[in-house]
């Protein structure tokens, strides 16, 4: 952002940022079918696979429930969003506005945007346990994904209704929930040991909201964007961190951004398998395909290929910047994030647009773009010989 969302723009300019929220926390796949359905088109069969494609869900028959059903947990999600947050902020705002605070910030929570109407975001509401609870909540169950949204509905579901049969989780399921909560924990610990000491953020807290504040920082800084702490004034080791997570990001088909959780795991499963002299990726119990690890590799070099340009480019750009901060920067609009040191503003217009750049890059996918940019190859059928390449 470079002005303040709250006070720089009216209620109908609000209005209009909220919208856009939704729709890019939705996606383009989702609203263009949605928009289809409104109008009673049929899909023909090329637009159906694409649809089950873009979510990998097996468990819903037909595009149009699959597409109702994430709808449908979108609305779910956001009025309870709305209706706990009315709480917190009519104390202090009344009613009328309370209402309207509190629907802004349950869809921009739940579409993981990090957009606030405060001034701070949220840094004065960072002792309370409501707003550390209901805003991560929303910002979680947003970046996790449909599909695993859905499955965790299908089991509670089979649980109530007292099934014997095991429910089968989705190796996707059981990689996104398991890396996700390995990097809530991780990320707590760390933003707690890395800011304790320092007064400008954690130190002058009481210990209650020093863990409230390190938990929503490691909630919030991968996917949302919403900051209880002044993030220009962390240490160095806590900007290091926040980078980190924010280039980790959401979960596939969720409302995030960064390069994933799954591909994050695949690729330090592919680690820990070359450390053990394996020559498959086993996770789960289930191997992974080579094409996915291809495509994750792909996707990692792309996103380091795009935020490296865009940090030469606004330090071209802009000399008098600290490169911490404009990696900062860059990586935060790559991920979607929207985080920022407090240099936004003060960036050139040539910084704005590369910044603008890499925030579509990072949103429609890097590889969707570079495949658009090259087009698609021509299949070969030459089989070349295998030699072998020193690595490492």
């Amino acid at each position: 952002m470079v002005v303040d969302t709250g006070t720089y723009y009216s209620f109908w300019g609000q209005l209009i940022i909220l919208l856009l929220i939704q729709l890019g926390g939705l996606g383009y796949m989702t609203t263009t079918t949605f928009l289809m359905l409104l109008l009673g088109r049929r899909f023909d069969l090329r637009q159906k696979f694409a649809i089950q494609e873009s979510f990998v869900s097996p468990f819903l028959q037909g595009s149009q429930n699959l597409v109702r059903s994430i709808f449908a947990t979108t609305l779910i999600f956001e009025i309870s969003g709305i209706f706990l947050l009315l709480k917190a902020f009519t104390p202090d705002y009344g009613l009328d506005k309370s209402l309207w605070l509190a629907i802004f910030h349950s869809i921009s929570a739940w579409n993981n945007a990090g957009f606030s109407l405060f001034i701070d975001s949220l840094v004065s509401y960072q002792s309370s346990w409501r707003i550390n609870l209901v805003i991560p909540a929303l910002v979680i169950f947003g970046g996790l994904g449909y599909q695993v949204i859905i499955e965790l509905y299908l089991w509670l579901v089979n649980r109530l209704k007292g099934k014997r049969a095991q429910f089968a989780f989705s190796l996707n399921f059981k990689v996104v929930m398991s890396t996700t909560i390995l990097l809530l924990v991780v990320g707590t610990i760390a933003f707690f040991f890395m800011e304790l000491h320092n007064k400008k953020t954690l130190a002058a807290l009481d210990w209650q909201t020093e863990i409230l504040t390190a938990w929503f920082q490691s909630i919030t800084t991968r996917t949302a964007g919403f900051n209880s702490i002044d993030i220009g004034k962390m240490t160095t080791a806590g900007l290091f961190i926040t980078m980190g997570l924010m280039f980790i990001g959401a979960s596939p088909s969720g409302t995030g951004g960064g390069i994933k959780t799954t591909t994050f795991r695949i690729l330090t499963s592919c680690t820990v398998s070359v450390l053990q002299g394996k020559e498959n990726i086993v996770i789960y119990q289930r191997r992974v395909p080579q094409t996915i690890l291809f495509k994750a590799v792909a996707l990692v070099c792309g996103s380091i290929a795009t935020i490296t340009i865009g940090t030469i480019l606004i330090t071209l750009a802009d000399g008098d910047m600290n490169l911490i901060q404009i990696l900062f920067e860059v990586i935060s609009a790559f991920a979607t994030v929207g985080l920022s040191t407090g240099i936004t503003a003060s960036l050139s217009s040539l910084s704005h647009l590369v910044l603008i750049f890499t925030m579509y890059a990072g949103r429609v996918g890097v590889l969707l773009l570079i495949a658009a940019i090259i087009g698609e190859s021509s299949p070969s059928v030459i089989q070349y010989p295998e030699e072998n390449l020193l690595v490492g």
